[in-house]
């Protein structure tokens, strides 16, 4: 994973409610532990028609919506069944960030643990985002605030562990990894007071 200090794009909106992580990638397409190529799937029965061609109405498909890595989405995004799935198909389509009122919490948690952030605002400010698509922001990991163009600043909150791990580039094994030295001498020193 690549440490992700800093992100600057402009925003996507998917201002529907209650996304939940089939319509992010449908479970049929869960076979497979291989993250490339999970892009072409994400959204799948949205942003195709039946034919295979890109569905207009899909908000994504729009011109103004192509190269944005941050997606403002609308209220609990993400609930339904876990898949680790969501997020990677996610990154691999080029979003790097979901900004939204209430995320659900498992989603959240697979999010932020593969190197999508995953950013829970206040109503007003998820209002304010969802009605301004296409407005230039920065993300501030370590600051831990959204930067707007007319330079004020959205604050948030990442649990500890996660921003580290975000920071760092690391995920939670690769963390385990890095202390494996620390972790033999522990099981050394109980296996000699035994």
């Amino acid at each position: 994973m690549k440490p992700v200090t800093r992100l600057h794009s402009r925003t996507a909106v998917l201002a529907d409610e209650n996304i939940d992580t089939d319509r992010i990638i449908p479970a049929r397409f869960l076979t497979t532990t291989e993250r490339a190529g999970l892009g072409k799937l994400c959204f799948n029965d949205w942003r195709y028609l039946p034919d295979g061609s890109d569905n207009p109405a899909f908000p994504l498909n729009q011109s103004q919506a192509k190269g944005c890595a941050i997606l403002v989405a609308g209220r609990n995004f993400g609930c339904g069944s876990s898949r680790e799935h969501a997020p990677w198909a996610l990154l691999d389509y080029g979003i790097h960030a979901v900004l939204c009122s209430e995320i659900a919490d498992i989603f959240r948690n697979n999010a932020l643990k593969n190197g999508l952030l995953a950013i829970v605002v206040s109503e007003a400010e998820h209002h304010w985002l969802l009605t301004h698509p296409g407005t230039e922001l920065t993300i501030d990991v370590e600051g831990q605030y959204i930067a707007l163009p007319d330079g004020g600043r959205i604050p948030f909150q990442l649990e500890p562990f996660a921003r580290h791990c975000l920071l760092n580039g690391v995920d939670q094994l690769g963390y385990l990894l890095q202390h494996a030295d620390a972790i033999a001498h522990y099981e050394q020193h109980l296996e000699q007071a035994a």
